[in-house]
Protein backbone atom coordinates (compact mmCIF):
# COMPACT_ATOMS: atom_id res chain seq x y z
CA UNK A 1 0.00 0.00 0.00
CA UNK A 2 1.35 3.53 -0.75
CA UNK A 3 2.18 6.02 1.73
CA UNK A 4 0.29 9.05 2.40
CA UNK A 5 1.96 11.79 3.40
CA UNK A 6 -0.15 14.34 5.99
CA UNK A 7 -0.95 17.83 5.04
CA UNK A 8 -0.24 20.66 6.74
CA UNK A 9 -4.41 20.81 7.83
CA UNK A 10 -4.26 17.28 9.18
CA UNK A 11 -0.70 17.79 11.29
CA UNK A 12 -2.66 20.90 12.44
CA UNK A 13 -5.60 19.62 13.25
CA UNK A 14 -4.15 16.38 14.58
CA UNK A 15 -1.99 18.56 16.97
CA UNK A 16 -5.35 20.55 18.58
CA UNK A 17 -6.56 17.02 19.41
CA UNK A 18 -3.50 15.32 21.22
CA UNK A 19 -3.41 18.72 23.24
CA UNK A 20 -7.04 18.77 23.58
CA UNK A 21 -7.12 22.80 24.28
CA UNK A 22 -10.38 24.60 23.08
CA UNK A 23 -10.40 25.60 19.33
CA UNK A 24 -12.31 28.73 17.76
CA UNK A 25 -13.62 28.59 14.10
CA UNK A 26 -15.70 30.80 12.24
CA UNK A 27 -18.37 29.26 9.52
CA UNK A 28 -19.00 30.82 6.01
CA UNK A 29 -22.06 32.39 8.27
CA UNK A 30 -20.66 33.92 10.40
CA UNK A 31 -21.15 31.41 13.53
CA UNK A 32 -18.90 31.35 15.85
CA UNK A 33 -17.84 27.42 17.00
CA UNK A 34 -15.61 26.70 20.07
CA UNK A 35 -14.89 23.36 21.19
CA UNK A 36 -12.28 20.93 21.82
CA UNK A 37 -11.66 18.55 18.45
CA UNK A 38 -12.36 14.85 19.10
CA UNK A 39 -11.77 13.99 15.47
CA UNK A 40 -11.51 14.75 12.12
CA UNK A 41 -11.46 13.43 8.41
CA UNK A 42 -11.12 14.63 5.21
CA UNK A 43 -14.04 15.97 4.94
CA UNK A 44 -15.41 16.85 8.45
CA UNK A 45 -14.04 17.60 12.25
CA UNK A 46 -16.02 16.64 15.63
CA UNK A 47 -16.26 19.55 18.18
CA UNK A 48 -17.16 18.37 21.72
CA UNK A 49 -18.04 21.74 24.16
CA UNK A 50 -20.23 20.93 27.20
CA UNK A 51 -20.79 17.54 26.90
CA UNK A 52 -21.70 17.53 22.85
CA UNK A 53 -20.72 16.67 19.65
CA UNK A 54 -21.11 18.84 16.80
CA UNK A 55 -19.88 17.44 13.87
CA UNK A 56 -18.86 20.19 11.00
CA UNK A 57 -17.72 20.34 7.40
CA UNK A 58 -14.25 21.14 6.26
CA UNK A 59 -16.14 22.96 3.41
CA UNK A 60 -18.05 25.55 5.96
CA UNK A 61 -15.28 26.79 7.76
CA UNK A 62 -14.12 30.24 6.87
CA UNK A 63 -11.12 30.45 10.00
Amino acid sequence: MAERSQNLQDLFLNSVRKSKNPLTIFLINGVKLTGVVTSFDNFCVLLRRDGHSQLVYKHAIST
